[in-house]
């Protein structure tokens, strides 16, 4: 089971960057598509939380969750706001499409777990999940971002997920 759920993390991360050997690189994105990048995986990772509400009687996992739901919910609050203020709209592009197809796929592994293989599915998840995404947004998306207000959301969101990546590394080792 160990082995198995590695793997399927391991797989969730290649996964997340899997369009990137067909289309373009995640580098090349306008602040645009980057702002829709990141508005689409915090709304993914809120519904892996509402499914880890829905699922898991963990109390760990359960406030982990509502964590995942405050605090993307807080971000994407943010975003739309400075969008609105900078009269833009955010771009979809391959990225934020391959998160979507992949969030599906893995929301529907998910949601036909139970008990201790759903904690500890879902708690790999988002171990992967973070660190995958906090690499593009420090190492593509920080560099590259050309508006000053948008790089700041970006930066101050990044320090917000590290600390989630750091408690879902917590969480894994708990549930193993």
């Amino acid at each position: 089971m160990k082995i198995k759920s590695s793997l399927m993390a391991m797989g969730l991360a290649v996964s997340l960057f899997h369009a990137t050997a067909f289309a373009q690189s995640p580098a090349e994105l306008n602040d645009l598509e980057i702002a829709h990048v990141a508005y689409v995986a915090d709304n993914i990772d809120i519904r892996y939380a509402h499914l880890a509400l829905a699922i898991s009687k963990n109390p760990e996992v359960r406030e982990f969750a509502n964590t995942m739901i405050r605090d993307h919910e807080a971000v994407n609050e943010q975003a739309l706001a400075l969008l609105k203020k900078l009269n833009a709209q955010p771009q979809d592009n391959f990225l934020s499409k391959s998160l979507q197809i992949n969030a599906e796929k893995l929301i529907d592994e998910m949601s036909k777990l139970r008990g201790d293989e759903f904690d500890k599915r879902y708690a790999a998840n988002e171990l992967a999940y973070h660190k995958a995404v906090n690499d593009l947004v420090e190492n593509a998306f920080i560099p590259n971002i050309e508006n000053a207000e948008v790089k700041a959301l970006f930066e101050a969101g990044l320090q917000i997920f590290k600390a989630h990546e750091g408690h879902a590394t917590m969480m894994v080792g708990k549930l193993k």
